[in-house]
């Protein structure tokens, strides 16, 4: 009887097709991407945040103005003594106007420095950095949401019909109530990223690789969310890890191209 199995030996003509079709193949003969350069391609550089300074110059703006709108609101409009002085100064604008002009502008700045901080901490969440973002994302607009408080409250005695006097007590009771409580948050704002500065963290996908890593002997395996995180927390983070990815592995692939090009 006939065997009718898997022949022993190969046809040379397929081993010819095979040869002469690695020949022809370009990538083949192409060399190696060394292993510096897809390090260099997949290890991103730190970028620190640029808001701390620009925070510092805030806050002391913040004092500059309630240290000059007491002085000018004791001198000029409770009549401390100073009319002279205060009418070369202030001409025929009344003092408190000066006050309340002021105090708008320093709230277009704070506004404008929530947008800049805001901007910021966007280019931080598409880096990686979710854990960080997530701590800042209220953090950065108390300011904000401090002045625009005291705007409403001096709306409400702007409309009251009170004494002069008290008219004036209750406008500095407001600004010392908003450098009260707004201070101390861009004080604590500017020692969070400083010290995220300082310590230059990986990216939040390459920590959690790293402590996997660690204590996969360890630690079971677990799957789905842990306790104490409720669910909009767990899908808000498995969102902007997806989004970072989907970045990252854009960004990765554009490099790649790259360096096959130049090698």
């Amino acid at each position: 009887m006939e065997s009718k199995g898997p022949p022993l030996y190969t046809p040379a003509g397929t081993l010819a097709d095979l040869s002469r079709s690695q020949e022809e193949d370009p990538l083949v003969d192409e060399p190696l991407i060394p292993d510096y350069a897809l390090h260099s391609a997949i290890r991103r550089e730190f970028h620190a945040v640029p808001t701390s300074c620009h925070a510092g110059l805030l806050s002391l703006l913040h004092v500059t103005f309630v240290v000059l709108s007491m002085c000018l609101a004791v001198l000029c409009v409770l009549k401390a003594g100073q009319e002279e002085v205060c009418a070369k100064i202030l001409d025929k604008v009344q003092g408190e106007s000066v006050i309340v002009f002021g105090k708008v502008c320093l709230w277009v700045l704070v506004v404008l420095f929530t947008g800049f901080a805001q901007h910021h901490h966007s280019r931080t969440r598409s880096r990686g950095y979710l854990q960080f973002y997530r701590q800042m994302q209220a953090l950065k607009h108390l300011p904000l949401m401090v002045h625009s408080t005291g705007n409403v409250m001096l709306l409400v005695v702007l409309a009251a019909q009170l004494s002069p006097t008290v008219h004036t007590y209750m406008l500095l009771s407001i600004i010392g109530l908003e450098l009260f409580a707004g201070f101390p948050c861009l004080i604590y704002y500017i020692v969070k990223v400083m010290q995220f500065n300082r310590e230059k963290p990986a990216p939040d996908v390459s920590q959690e690789e790293h402590s996997h890593n660690i204590n996969i002997t360890s630690l079971p395996t677990e799957t789905g969310f842990r306790e104490g995180s409720s669910l909009e927390e767990v899908v808000e983070k498995q969102a902007d890890l997806i989004e970072y990815l989907k970045q990252h592995n854009s960004l990765l692939s554009k490099r790649l191209l790259n360096l096959t090009a130049q090698h």
